[in-house]
């Protein structure tokens, strides 16, 4: 054998050995992988594991009146481990099995007896250690089902497994719908629950998870290894009685009118505190829904009742006084004829042409005196900084549009006659009231706030002030004649048939605006928005209202279409409020009937009805908060004591005074029923634990 051949043999035995070894590993890796595959596979699945993000119970959110508009109740999904300690004997399994069944089937309804225990059997037949039995559970059903056969062996022999969710629910349904808002993954925040979600989401906790056959994942530990922290809680401006009120009324005037939709705003004066706000829009015949938050981010021409910042800028000018004469009727302009819609009324004073809301007569004041200066009568505008957003609490505010003669859109001979009645500019209603909001509240310009404070476990985490944007936007002598104009409107002009009243006095300002139809302009389509824009009482203002309903299919004037509602919201709101007008004064108690009830409550709003009502009270108590105890010779206060550390007895209260009380001492209040307090879950005197639970029923 020569050397060449040598060689060649010893790479072919070298090559079959490699071959040989490529097919023993392909062997080996199918055997494992079709043989053994279950085994390791499962091996695979108890090595693994992960942390668990544990949601945060989210904080809840209240009106002004201590009353839940928002607030996370828990609900749980149960699971079961089959081989569980008190049932790890088969036998104890298979003699209580059928119980248990026999209860879920009654309980649930979904199953019966039968499928139940097939279910059960089967489960234990496949070891299962975290078995699905039902989600969505309420935490009513859960004590029940706990009492359930296997189950109430207790949290670890029973097997029963409880895994905490927590759902979001809203005790008034729909009021405030839009300004509570939502928050939800890859959608823009909407309303206080998504402006304030870093307070109430709270901070997750986290749970060591293993996975187990079939891709589930199941606990460790029966708790989490770090426990969640609870959200802040939002006190939000909003009186929910004043809600109802603002809703009911917009939600009868768009039907009655047949309008596309419409929103009402209530501010209080000094504070500019939002106490109603409502937007609705249709979604069927006389349906209609909050879809769209029109107060904050409804852009449009506010027409007529801008024509009061106009007026204001004209008298702050020395252009006009109120007895100033001018014509009506029509106002020529370089191509557009600008008429009044109810016709000429002659030469009038201007107070008189403005109760009467003459378009002309507005036009041509302004054209005459700044013709020359256009930018003097915007840079009044931009003082009143009307052209700026303010800086809202909740999201969405649309950016106001206002004109100036260094706009490419400005037309020397139309725009400023045109924004001297409410066009050429976009304003949303609640920049439109903040406004008139600065009048009644001679001159200081505030910014609306939906947010009073932010508490954690009843301690102040932050509380929001009153944010004063302007402190006085023009001389007291132009207030009052401005003031006095807006009043004459509801006595003398185009709101005398509608908006007045003779126990109080109303100021403001109709409007009637032609609203453009996309880039289509004005002439596409006839389309109209009516507003009403005002404060009451006129004399001591405490709250500037508005009302804007578009699209209105029967009639379109502002006093005919959102003077209704304006006035139905006004009368109520002023015959609730007991520092405006005090019902009780003229009541009298005759002869010897029966003394008044009240709940047990705070003390000085009880001495305050009391005395109004010219009821004796003994007031020999020293707490805040006290209950009644009728006598015959009067009325009887008992001393409600409270300790910090200890649950307060609050049965007898009134719902705001209960949760109010409860709150303060760190618990959170669960709230069943209405009237007084009849019963709460935690016993007066024992010990506090803060953030715990407890449910107060009212009847």
């Amino acid at each position: 054998m020569n050397i060449r051949t040598d060689i060649l043999l010893r790479v072919y035995i070298a090559f079959g050995l490699i071959v040989v070894f490529a097919f023993a590993v392909l062997f080996k890796l199918f055997h494992v992988q079709f043989s053994e595959g279950k085994k390791w596979s499962a091996m695979a699945d108890s090595l693994s594991t992960r942390f668990k993000e544990v949601e945060a119970v989210r904080g809840n959110i209240y009106s002004v009146d201590g009353s839940l508009l928002a607030t996370s109740v828990p609900e749980y999904e149960l699971r079961m481990d089959l081989l569980a300690g008190g049932i790890e004997d088969k036998d104890v399994f298979l003699t209580k099995v059928d119980s248990l069944a026999e209860r879920l089937s009654e309980y649930f309804g979904d199953k019966s007896r039968r499928e139940y225990s097939k279910m059960l059997r089967a489960a234990r037949e496949d070891k299962a250690r975290y078995h699905l039995i039902r989600r969505r559970v309420s935490h009513q059903e859960l004590a029940t089902i706990k009492k359930f056969p296997i189950f109430n062996l207790g949290k670890y022999k029973g097997g029963l497994i409880i895994v905490q969710q927590n759902k979001r629910i809203f005790p008034f349904k729909t009021l405030a719908a839009r300004t509570i808002g939502y928050k939800n993954v890859n959608v823009k925040p909407v309303g206080l629950e998504g402006a304030y979600s870093n307070y109430i989401d709270g901070e997750s906790g986290r749970r060591l998870e293993q996975r187990i056959a079939g891709g589930v994942w199941m606990p460790v530990n029966k708790d989490e290894e770090i426990a969640p922290k609870e959200g802040a809680d939002i006190i939000s401006t909003i009186d929910i009685n004043m809600q109802d009120v603002a809703q009911n009324a917009l939600r009868k005037q768009l039907i009655k009118s047949d309008a596309d939709h419409g929103c009402v705003i209530l501010m209080e004066v000094a504070t500019g505190e939002i106490r109603a706000i409502a937007n609705f829009s249709k979604v069927a015949p006389s349906e209609y829904k909050e879809t769209f938050n029109y107060a904050i981010a409804g852009n449009q021409d506010p027409g007529s009742t801008f024509k009061v910042a106009s007026y204001m800028a004209l008298l702050e000018d020395k252009k006009v006084d109120t007895n100033t004469l001018v014509g009506t009727g029509t106002y020529k302009i370089p191509g557009h004829l600008i008429k009044d819609s109810h016709g000429s009324i002659g030469v009038v004073t201007v107070k008189r042409a403005f109760e009467e809301s003459s378009n002309a007569a507005i036009a041509q004041l302004v054209n005459t005196a700044y013709r020359e200066n256009q930018s003097k009568f915007t840079d009044h505008l931009y003082d009143w900084q009307l052209h700026e957003k303010m800086g809202l609490q909740i999201p969405g505010e649309a950016a106001p549009v206002v004109k100036n003669p260094n706009n490419r859109s400005w037309n020397k001979n139309m725009t400023l006659p045109q924004m001297a009645y409410g066009y050429e500019m976009q304003l949303t209603p609640l920049k439109m009231l903040s406004f008139y909001n600065a009048i009644a509240n001679n001159g200081k310009y505030v910014t609306p706030i939906f947010v009073n404070e932010i508490r954690r476990l009843g301690n102040t985490v932050e509380q929001f002030k009153t944010r004063v944007v302007n402190e006085k936007i023009c001389s007291d002598e132009t207030l009052g004649k401005i003031r006095a104009m807006l009043e004459g409107v509801i006595t003398e002009g185009t709101g005398r048939n509608v908006i007045y009243n003779p126990f109080y006095k109303v100021a403001g300002k109709t409007g009637t605006a032609q609203v453009a139809d996309g880039n289509k302009g004005y002439r596409a389509k006839r389309q109209y928005q009516a507003s009403f824009c005002g404060y009451f009482p006129a004399d001591k203002p405490k709250y500037s209202l508005i009302v804007v309903i578009n699209d209105p299919k029967n009639g379109y004037y502002g006093a005919e279409v959102a003077g209704p509602p304006f006035r139905e919201i006004a009368d109520k709101v002023f015959a609730n409020d007991i520092q405006m007008y005090n019902q009780v004064e003229a009541l009298k108690i005759v002869g010897n009937t029966k003394m008044p009830t009240s709940k047990a409550g705070y003390k000085h709003a009880t001495q305050k009805v009391y005395k109004a009502l010219g009821v004796k009270a003994l007031f020999a108590a020293n707490s805040e908060f006290v209950s009644v105890v009728d006598t015959n010779n009067g009325i009887a206060i008992k001393e409600v004591k409270l300790n910090p550390k200890l649950v307060p007895d609050v049965s007898g209260m009134g719902l705001k005074d209960a949760v109010f009380l409860l709150s303060s001492t760190g618990l959170k209040p669960v709230v069943r029923g209405s009237g007084k307090v009849i019963n709460q879950s935690l016993i007066p005197g024992s010990r506090i634990v803060k953030g715990y639970p407890i449910t107060i029923e009212l009847e």
